[in-house]
């Protein structure tokens, strides 16, 4: 654990170091968020949305590219000083086979995100969602999930999940299809929560503390380490994420931190605390889910806006308060989810 501390650290100072200049880049590259009239993946115009946001204009978008360069050089860093100096590392998985889906996914959606943001940046095409046409999106990553799921079944020979007191349940090869859906669930979950200065990195960093005590438990070093660099890289960028924002993750960075937290959440093998701790990603999703069925099946609004910070913003709880709330509310969620799965 000493050891992992120190890794957390030197993440945290080295992203600290880049973060300054990073932000610099963006601008001079002009990749800041714009003022534009934004519609749902069912077209219409998301007015609420746009009128929280509108001055959020002009902040650099793009954080997420960092971290993702930083986490990639310093874990294959950190492993190459690991073998050099012979020390062990301990694994539940193999070895080669954990890194790689690690790292598909990471990267994967990523680039899903990077290319999509590009589209906004540079209005390349007319688009109906932002960037990429929602159902393209949804397609790619879809597909993108399907491999890594199997990548996980027949590489890893992940076939199960466990439920805490109700015991284990095998799924075989339909752990395939529950494997894929629950990682794009989870990568447009995260972007959905990403609208509020602070409160998807922040919710993300209690998830990940969590989620390192949970390696620990299982003895998977692969995991404590990508952890240890990913919760140092997030602690920096929070201190400039934090309201009012001075950078943005981008899709970029929410599908691809999305899409890892569930793949980290399977690799852990305890779904029923991790749904539990990733339970404030899990109602953001819920609530805009929900309006989009209502209007488009039921011709109504279940809610007067959704998602749920957004409702909140609406009737009228300040951006800071909403935050920190949630954030409080994310601790006690990990803690019970923690307790949970010591059973």
């Amino acid at each position: 654990m000493q050891l992992l501390l120190g890794i957390l650290l030197f993440s945290f100072l080295i992203n600290a170091v880049l973060i300054i200049p990073f932000i610099d880049f963006l601008y001079h590259l002009k990749l800041t968020r714009r003022n534009q009239q934004t519609k749902d993946p069912l077209g219409k115009r998301t007015h609420v949305f746009d009128f929280f946001n509108k001055q959020k204009a002009g902040i650099p978008v793009g954080g997420g590219i960092l971290i993702i360069l930083t986490q990639s050089f310093l874990f294959f860093l950190i492993l190459t000083l690991f073998d050099l100096t012979a020390l062990p590392i301990t694994h539940v998985y193999p070895f080669k086979a954990e890194i790689f889906v690690l790292f598909a996914c990471m990267l994967g959606f990523g680039l899903i995100g990077l290319y999509d943001d590009l589209l906004k940046f540079f209005r390349v095409q007319k688009r109906r969602f932002f960037g990429l046409r929602f159902k393209t999106k949804l397609l790619i990553q879809l597909a993108l999930a399907f491999l890594i799921a199997a990548w996980l079944y027949f590489q890893l020979g992940i076939n199960f999940i466990y439920l805490g007191p109700l015991g284990v349940v095998h799924l075989s090869i339909f752990y395939i299809p529950f494997a894929a859906l629950f990682i794009v669930f989870f990568a447009n979950a995260f972007n959905i929560t990403d609208g509020l200065d602070g409160l998807s990195t922040g919710l993300l960093l209690f998830n990940l503390l969590a989620f390192w005590f949970l390696s620990a438990t299982i003895l998977d070093n692969i995991l404590g380490i990508f952890l240890a660099i990913w919760i140092g890289g997030i602690l920096s960028f929070l201190y400039f994420n934090i309201y009012p924002a001075r950078i943005m993750l981008g899709d970029v960075g929410a599908l691809s931190f999305g899409a890892t937290l569930a793949l980290i959440g399977l690799l852990l093998g305890k779904i029923l605390p991790v749904i539990l701790i990733s339970s404030p990603y899990i109602i953001e999703a819920l609530s805009s889910l929900i309006q989009l069925f209502g209007k488009k099946y039921l011709n109504k609004k279940p809610f007067p806006v959704a998602p749920l910070h957004l409702w909140l913003q609406k009737i009228g709880w300040e951006e800071p308060k909403i935050v920190a709330r949630a954030w409080l509310a994310q601790i006690v969620l990990a803690v019970i989810g923690l307790w949970l799965s010591l059973f």
